[in-house]
């Protein structure tokens, strides 16, 4: 280390003492405000649970929100190729309604999309024809994955 970076590094570390509080040694967090939009993002999904579903449907219309809900510059894809898939069948309808009518409704607007893989969804004994009219079936979610992103999809787990 040179002597001026020892130097820059001290004075540094001083700067953030000398303005510390007990609690918060380091200061406080500045919000940086932004506008987002013309995002394409890919949601690889897999979760196992209505909790973690829940969430990531938080994330997914939180994220279109803030581009401003524009079809024509956002799209959101969402790949699903995990344990949530059976809350997608029509059979276990009355026992996901609540979560379905959610999901159902951030797809009206076209700017968010479910997708599901056919594989998947046949390890869960189910067809294309047992799951909800909104969610298209893709033949396989890694092949749907990169294909969105050869179309410059930002990838988001």
């Amino acid at each position: 280390m040179t002597i001026a970076r020892a130097l820059m590094f001290a004075l540094a570390l001083f700067a953030t003492q000398a303005n510390a509080e007990p609690d918060a040694p380091w200061g406080r967090a500045k919000a940086i405000d932004k506008e987002y939009s013309k995002q394409k993002v890919v949601y690889d999904v897999a979760v196992d649970s209505v909790q973690k579903l829940d969430r990531m449907l938080d994330r997914v219309s939180y994220l279109s929100l803030i581009n401003g809900a524009d079809p024509f510059d956002n799209k959101i894809v969402i790949v699903l190729h995990g344990n949530e898939i059976p809350f997608f069948a029509i059979k276990h309808h009355a026992r996901y309604k609540a979560l379905m009518q959610r999901a159902q409704s951030l797809s009206l607007d076209g700017i968010i999309e479910f997708r599901m893989c056919r594989v998947a969804a046949r390890g869960h004994g189910l067809q294309p024809e047992d799951i909800h009219g909104f969610v298209s079936i893709v033949p396989m979610a890694d092949a749907e994955i990169i294909e969105l992103q050869r179309q410059g999809f930002a990838y988001i787990r």
